[in-house]
């Protein structure tokens, strides 16, 4: 794509502004290296057309691609140019929640995408012991209402069947409660007071679960209101 100008927002979007592109450097940016861990962030993405922008991207000079070691496949690393785009696209975010979040739909509200993110946030540092399971609960979903993280040593990983672990915690609400207390539209105490969500378990973890599962980004940013 080429604007034929010299405006450096034109410049810009010659290498950032195809679809995808800039969903695919988020994904780069929080740590996603592998094809497969670029398309489960990314879900509706064909795999021929992600293989494209990372070809693009990497000509662009945003990405190096490494073979894995011993392996048949590659990781994607960012370059100087592709961190700096780290504050533009948390900014862009901000930018979001206060003029486009008249946009979502419930359809946006997809548990997979939400689980992924949630794995992401784990800290295993602030958990006790090497293996920790944490249960969701989700009764607005007739399928696949149950879903684990199960978090061993260093790794977390989402799992859809029942790992045969003991659970340390249960979460049970909405897949948009979740949504809301993990992004900080509502408080854990909020939305618990109001019976939209439950925590039970091991109380040296339900105490203070925002220690060991991180809020988004935007926890503190300026918001408007997600249409009712």
């Amino acid at each position: 794509m080429q604007y034929n100008q010299f405006c450096p927002i034109a410049k810009a979007t010659e290498i950032l502004g195809e679809k995808w592109t800039l969903l695919i450097v988020r994904e780069i940016l929080m740590g996603g290296r592998r094809f497969n861990e670029l398309q489960r962030g990314l879900g509706d993405i064909s795999p021929a057309l992600l293989t494209g922008r990372l070809k693009t991207l990497e000509d662009k000079g945003m990405l190096v691609r490494r073979q894995i070691p011993g392996q048949r496949g590659y990781e994607y690393f960012p370059t100087e140019a592709c961190q700096a785009l780290l504050p533009i696209i948390i900014s862009l975010g901000k930018w979001s929640l206060l003029w486009a979040r008249h946009t979502i739909l419930d359809e946006d509200f997809d548990v997979e995408f939400l689980m992924f993110y949630l794995e992401r946030s784990i800290d295993p540092k602030k958990l006790i012991g090497d293996e920790t399971v944490i249960k969701f609960r989700f009764a607005d979903l007739s399928e696949q209402p149950n879903w684990w993280l199960l978090i061993q040593n260093d790794k977390a990983q989402v799992c859809l069947k029942d790992p045969g672990k003991d659970v340390n915690v249960f979460f049970d609400c909405s897949v948009r409660t979740m949504h809301d207390v993990w992004m900080g539209d509502r408080t854990y105490k909020e939305a618990i007071k109001s019976g939209d969500l439950s925590v039970q378990g091991d109380t040296s973890l339900t105490r203070n679960v925002q220690s060991w599962l991180r809020p988004s980004a935007y926890i503190g940013a300026d918001r408007a209101p997600i249409p009712a």
